[in-house]
């Protein structure tokens, strides 16, 4: 993989960093853009454990340098978003009527069995958000799990949730005032919807627990429908591309709008560092399908086009399954990246980075962090990117855990890995 080297790349499947370094955990949510800035909102998970520990927020001017802002919801006191509590699923819009913002979440308990659509309150896209409670419709709370969020170009908002309900929101954005679709997606979840071309196509998935399948979209004249199934649209065999759908952001690219499907690549049980993000340009076909027409390990949002990392390639042809076995790639540059196989026999590597002084004294300046190389669909791209460091000497250390990711769903499934293999095929030096 080679051509000139661009900073500003949305990489795929790998972890991000923000402006300290660490992980953007910002899992299950949306992007808002306000006045030319890009606002992340995703659930902030843990390492260990699925609960709620807040609703994170970063902001970004290119979608590939973030910062982080604050937790923006953290953990009630009690109450729907209390201890022993999921929180998931986090969307915000604007209300065109008051001004404020409101953000919506999927509530539930731990064991998923009292799901609540809530919502919270800012002045501010970035503030603190306060939470209200259900959300209504008829006056009854709205039972269900996962949701999406969609707001028109004439201003309409819609409430999307799991089975293809589609409700219309208030000017307010704090209640249901019209349901306009019913279950037009028996054992869908994950709803997102993209407007283009004056034809909107709204995206599901199926449920397999955190493991991707085989997304597929609906598509109508308008919000109101009539929908029809379209079938899968990105290429048939990926898993959609290892992911599930999470949300379609317009960018602005060399002057014309290119659709970007957002999708969540989970990786539990360790959430806040090996669970990554896949976002791909849309398009749509002569036949008038919503197409992931290949998937692009990288490309240039400036540009809409696909841009591989460059710099100097290292071969490495390590793999393992040993626990404790451990790659070590010494490099003099600012950034490394890795290739690798993901596979359904992959496992975690946890991966750090020492400075070498001149003295030969080591210092961490990456701290180690869990990386998948577990996919339901082979696939061989980008596994690691390295946070920017001043240019010097430095180790990359790759320390395979021996862990066999593996999990069952509340109906008892057992979903994961069969593996624990840690799979890197080269490294590239960037200076």
């Amino acid at each position: 993989m080679s051509s000139s080297y661009s900073p500003s790349l949305i990489v795929s499947g790998v972890p991000w960093f923000d402006d300290q370094g660490r992980t953007v955990n910002a899992h299950g949510g949306c992007i808002v853009e306000d006045d030319g800035v890009y606002y992340l909102f995703g659930e902030y998970k843990t390492d260990d454990e699925n609960h709620f520990a807040g609703f994170s927020c970063y902001s970004s001017v290119n979608l590939v340098d973030w910062t982080f802002k604050r937790l923006v919801l953290r953990q009630q006191a009690d109450g729907l978003m209390g201890p022993g509590r999921i929180g998931e699923r986090v969307k915000v819009v604007k209300s065109p009527s008051t001004g404020k913002y409101v953000m919506y979440m999927h509530s539930d308990d731990l064991e998923y069995r009292d799901p609540h659509i809530c919502y919270a309150v800012s002045d501010t896209i970035d503030g603190e958000y306060e939470f209200v409670g259900p959300v209504t419709y008829q006056g009854e709370p709205i039972h269900r799990w996962d949701l999406g969020v969609f707001q028109d170009d004439d201003g309409s908002a819609y409430l999307l949730v799991h089975e293809g309900d589609i409700y219309r929101m208030s000017d307010d954005r704090t209640y249901a005032e019209e349901k306009i679709a019913d279950e037009i997606a028996l054992g869908g979840e994950a709803p997102t919807v993209a407007h283009i071309g004056g034809r909107y196509y709204m995206l599901f998935s199926n449920k397999t627990s955190w493991d991707c399948n085989e997304n597929y979209c609906l598509s109508a004249p308008s919000m109101h429908g009539p929908w029809s199934y379209q079938g899968l649209f990105a290429p048939e065999g990926t898993q959609t591309c290892n992911s599930q759908s999470l949300f379609v952001l317009n960018v602005s690219a060399a002057e014309r709008v290119v659709p970007m499907f957002m999708g969540d690549r989970w990786s539990y049980p360790h959430q806040a560092s090996a669970a990554t993000y896949v976002w791909q340009p849309l398009t749509v076909d002569d036949r008038g399908r919503l197409r992931i027409a290949e998937y692009w390990p990288s490309w240039n949002p400036r540009t809409g086009l696909p841009e591989q990392l460059a710099g100097e390639r290292i071969p490495l042809g390590f793999r393992s399954n040993a626990a404790g076995d451990e790659l070590s790639v010494p490099f003099h540059g600012s950034r490394i990246a890795l290739e690798g196989r993901a596979d359904p026999w992959g496992s975690y590597a946890r991966i750090s980075i020492d400075r070498i002084a001149d003295d030969g004294k080591r210092t961490t300046v990456a701290d180690p962090i869990y990386v998948s190389f577990y996919a339901k669909s082979p696939d061989t791209a980008y596994r690691y990117v390295s946070p920017r460091l001043p240019e010097g000497d430095y180790v990359l250390r790759v320390q395979v855990t021996g862990e066999i990711p593996q999990w069952d769903d509340k109906t008892g499934q057992r979903y994961g890995s069969v593996g624990a293999f840690v799979d890197v095929s080269a490294a590239i030096v960037m200076p």
